[in-house]
């Protein structure tokens, strides 16, 4: 017995003897193993130090946003990490003290054991930085066998892991469906509905099925407004006055591009710096109104400059956001509390924007002119007269018969063609500083002068200036107006008379170069660059007349530019005419991105705190030192410099951005739920490989195109799955796509669904935006006067991306419905569940209206009342009514007829028209009607 028990004790023993050494193998393993910055500091970092130590402040002058500032000396001189050394490093010793006013985080919870042990294990191995994933190159990716299609491999493999099946296909009718609303945003025409039903569902018939709705032309509108919320369209200006603007130019870019299917690089190289490419064409100007969507404001008193920054940054931010996936307005301010970017970055970016003309004026210049087709055509002969009929390079004579500079034909047909179609290049007046008798109009939109008025212009470019036009209002007979150099009693370069008129109207002035006068002017010492100084005189005007309200001229805009070319040439006096008629032309403009010349080139100064009035140092155009590209250090410090940027494939965010997009296009959620953030605060992807994957598939087997990458996604069997969902099934929110997307449809597709199976809509394409049915008192425009005049015809029935958009009152029953206001960029719009959308479907006059159209579509497919309902049904959602269903539909149906029959009034208001229709059968269909398209699956995409 005692011998059993001494071997007892001494297996005991080697048993405990052995936990000990497999606890310290343990231990010691978990010590030792690798760190991971990304994932296992970073977030510590985040959430308990970032907000002290970070881009917003470095408290005790200790920042923990890049690795050279956390190794950094701090306020006590010393550094607050030790590499390699966690017991010299004061970060360790702070977060662990056991006072709570010595211990770190400061009055918070301190960190935790595992926290604590992570820290100090990754600074025992050389506190190494890294980079977040989203801000690393994309890689190619190996892709896992679990399924035939390669999306779907992705996705199996993560259901094992996560002990998942995917759900059983879909039926067709509801493919069918899912399928057309994503890819075009409404029904397909009835044959091709048809012919698929009709097909075996085969993996050929869903293919001829998506190759159809692809090259729809409906495809480009339905994607075209998921980009104008990117790209804050809008009919309007915005701010209080919000007046109208001629935009819709760009709206239509858009829909032919993704029509066109251009691929995604050009897309954004165009809208960011289509004014920049090698002879770049009208559609590449339009492309660039992409950043002329940002607001201007035109209240009385506000200050231009302020707004034209705050226009800037707009489109900094918009181009991050909309592009990148990244906030980077959180660096106007401060470096960035979370992610690489550093406060100097932001304006070093800023200046990639800071040199285009436009300057917040009324006026929204530059445009780029819509010509009519006849206009077109005239501009286009005189282009061809000038350069047909001045071959040669040389000497001429200028307009006022002085020896001007060498030039050539296309030079001159490029001057010509930019004054036309730009009117560019111009000065606007609001520039001008007022010295005398003279006043900026609210302090923003026009120069206004009275007698005997001095107003002076800065950084004026005379080079080759032959003529000056400009475009002004004056009533007063009698006037001279005189423009000198350099001072108020300089030489005079123009002095004629100001023609009187009732309207706004354009003006041309020789330049004079006057043999004694102008010499030495242009001997190419004083050629080039001046201060001018404008004075109005009017010995007819009374001497009073200073002291009242009264202005003697309206100044608009001028222009200093060689004289039109040819002169004493066949066919000058006619072209010359031609010219003046185009230039004079009321033509409405579409605004443009222009770059600023080089006597008005502005420089970029970092505002400390984000504050204007405080401009720290210079900085020149360049992107964050974080996402620098080697081979790209040459390109030029312009917006297309930073385009090419930008669409380098190895660039990290832009395709991951856009692929993202478009799979929470389809699926409901971004595989990075967060799309405005894929940055370290963003929400983690859930399938990181997946969109790594495409986004590489994309740039290098696709060359960007996104209907290829479409294709693929819709093709997959992850996407055609069906979306019941159990209650006590796994993956509650279908993050990880065991199931088929079940979402509610965007207020563009409800709206456009309803149009398109009541029978009224009209696919009209492009155009002025058109304003359907709505009350009158919800538009309250003081400043202009404007009204919502609703629009005649099939006009009312176009789709929602026609909609004119009033920022400061946008079409209700679309904002109902989670449709972006757009002031700014929006990323991604939350659905929201609220009981104001069913009352919009049922009570909205719009969706009555097209209730009363599916009413008189049931009828005009004669039947009985049961087949009638039944056949509605089918139009809505592909599928024939279930009894359940037919029954409740029939007593909606019988209970409406009885309350009818009884009150001939009400029925009479139900059916909207007093004509054959008007009858209580009649009423009661409408009734049902409104109940069909409110119901769950006509709402939902399920």
């Amino acid at each position: 017995m005692t011998k059993l028990l001494a071997n007892n004790k001494k297996w005991m023993l080697l048993a405990l003897l052995a936990i000990l050494i497999a606890s310290a193998g343990f231990i010691s393993f978990g010590s030792n193993n690798e760190v991971d910055y990304s994932a296992d500091v970073k977030p510590i970092l985040n959430k308990k130090c970032i907000s002290c130590h970070g881009g917003v402040q470095a408290k005790s002058g200790f920042s923990l946003l890049f690795r050279e500032d956390a190794l950094a000396k701090t306020e006590s001189g010393k550094p607050a990490i030790v590499p390699g050394d966690p017991s010299a490093s004061e970060m360790i010793r702070r977060i662990t003290h056991d006072d709570p006013e010595e211990r770190m985080p400061y009055q918070h919870e301190p960190l935790s054991k595992e926290e604590i042990r992570i820290l100090k294990n990754w600074i025992k191995q050389g506190a190494k930085w890294g980079d977040h994933w989203a801000y690393l190159p994309v890689q190619k990716q190996i892709v896992p066998e679990a399924a035939d299609l390669e999306i779907d491999a992705f996705i199996r493999a993560k259901l094992q892991e996560q002990d998942l099946k995917p759900s059983a296909p879909a039926d067709k009718p509801t493919i069918l469906r899912r399928v057309s609303l994503d890819l075009i945003g409404i029904y397909p025409e009835d044959h091709i509905s048809k012919k698929f039903l009709q097909s075996d569902g085969s993996q050929q018939a869903y293919q001829t099925l998506v190759d159809s709705l692809l090259a729809s032309p409906r495809f480009g509108e339905r994607w075209a407004s998921v980009w104008l919320d990117l790209a804050r369209y809008a009919d309007t200006k915005g701010y209080e006055s919000d007046g109208h603007r001629d935009i819709w130019p760009y709206r239509d870019w858009v829909i032919r591009a993704f029509n066109n299917d251009m691929p995604y690089d050009q897309f954004l190289t165009e809208q960011m710096a289509g004014d920049l490419l090698p002879s770049p064409t009208k559609d590449q100007y339009i492309a660039t109104a992409f950043h002329r969507n940002s607001m201007t404001n035109d209240e009385g008193g506000t200050d231009n400059e302020e707004f034209r920054i705050a226009a800037v940054m707009d489109r900094v931010n918009t181009t991050w956001e909309a592009t990148m996936g990244t906030t980077f307005s959180c660096v106007q301010c401060h470096s960035h509390p979370y992610d690489p970017f550093r406060h100097d970055e932001y304006y070093k970016f800023v200046a990639y924007f800071n040199n285009t003309r436009d300057e917040d004026v009324p006026g929204e210049y530059p445009w780029l002119r819509q010509l009519e087709t006849k206009q077109e055509e005239q501009l286009e002969n005189i282009l061809a007269w000038i350069k047909s009929s001045e071959k040669a390079v040389g000497n001429r004579k200028n307009s006022a018969g002085a020896k001007g500079p060498q030039t050539d034909a296309d030079a001159d047909a490029a001057a010509v063609e930019r004054m036309l179609r730009f009117y560019q290049p111009a000065i606007n007046s609001t520039t001008a500083e007022c010295i005398k008798n003279a006043v900026i109009g609210g302090n923003n939109y026009a120069l206004l002068v009275r007698n005997n008025a001095i107003a002076k212009f800065k950084n004026v470019d005379l080079s080759n200036a032959e003529t000056m036009t400009w475009q002004f209002y004056s009533n007063k007979k009698g006037g001279v107006l005189t423009v000198r150099i350099d001072s108020a009693n300089g030489s005079i370069v123009v002095r004629e008379k100001v023609p009187a008129n009732e309207k706004w109207q354009f003006a041309e002035f020789d330049v004079a170069l006057r043999v004694g006068e102008m010499e030495g002017w242009r001997d190419g010492r004083k050629l080039g660059v001046h201060d001018i100084y404008i004075s109005y005189d009017n010995p007819s005007l009374p001497k009073a007349f200073n002291e009242g309200p009264d202005f003697a001229i309206v100044f608009n805009w001028i222009a200093f530019s060689p004289a039109f070319p040819g002169k004493g040439r066949e066919g000058y006096e006619s072209n010359k005419k031609l010219y003046r008629e185009l230039l004079t032309a009321y033509v409405p403009g579409t605004p443009i991105l222009l770059e600023n010349p080089a006597n008005l080139h502005r420089t970029t100064n970092l505002f400390e705190r984000g504050n204007r009035m405080t401009p720290g140092k210079e900085v020149q155009p360049a992107v964050p030192n974080s996402l620098q590209i080697k081979g790209l250090e040459n390109l030029p410090p312009n917006r297309l410099g930073m385009a090419k940027w930008m669409t380098d494939k190895r660039h990290p965010l832009v395709s991951r951005t856009i692929v993202n997009r478009l799979w929470e296009q389809l699926f409901g959620s971004g595989i990075v739920e967060t799309l405005e953030d894929m940055g370290t605060q963003g929400i983690a992807p859930t399938h990181r490989e997946l969109l790594d994957h495409l986004s590489w598939k994309l740039m290098h087997q696709y060359n960007w195109s996104l209907k290829s990458l479409l294709r693929e996604m819709v093709m997959s069997a992850t996407y055609r799955q069906q979306s019941r969902f159990g209650k006590d099934e796994g993956d509650p929110f279908n993050k990880f796509y065991s199931r088929g997307p079940r979402t509610r449809l965007s207020a563009e597709q409800i709206r456009d669904q309803h149009l398109f199976v009541s029978g009224l809509i009209d696919t009209t394409m492009f155009g002025k935006g058109v304003m359907p049915w709505q009350p009158d008192g919800i538009w309250l425009s003081p400043y202009n006067g404007a009204r919502w005049e609703k629009s005649k015809g099939g006009d009312q029935y176009r789709r929602a991306i026609y909609t004119y958009w009033k920022r400061t009152s946008p079409y209700p029953s679309l904002i109902s419905f989670d449709a972006a206001q757009r002031v700014v960029c929006n990323a991604r719009r939350i659905p929201t569940n609220t009981p104001l959308q069913a009352l919009v479907t049922l009570n909205d006059s719009a969706y009555v209206d097209m209730s009363r159209h599916f009413a008189r579509r049931m009828q005009s497919e004669g039947g009985s009342i049961q087949q009638q309902i039944g056949n509605s049904y089918q139009w809505l959602t592909f599928k024939p009514l279930s009894a359940e269903k037919a029954k409740l539909l029939m007593d909606l149906y019988d209970k409406s007829l009885r309350v009818f029959r009884a009150d001939p009034q009400a029925t009479c208001e139900m059916v909207g028209i007093d004509d054959e229709f008007n009858n209580p059968a009649a009423a009661a269909l409408v009734v049902v009607a409104g109940a069909m398209m409110n119901l769950d699956e006509v709402i939902m995409k399920n």
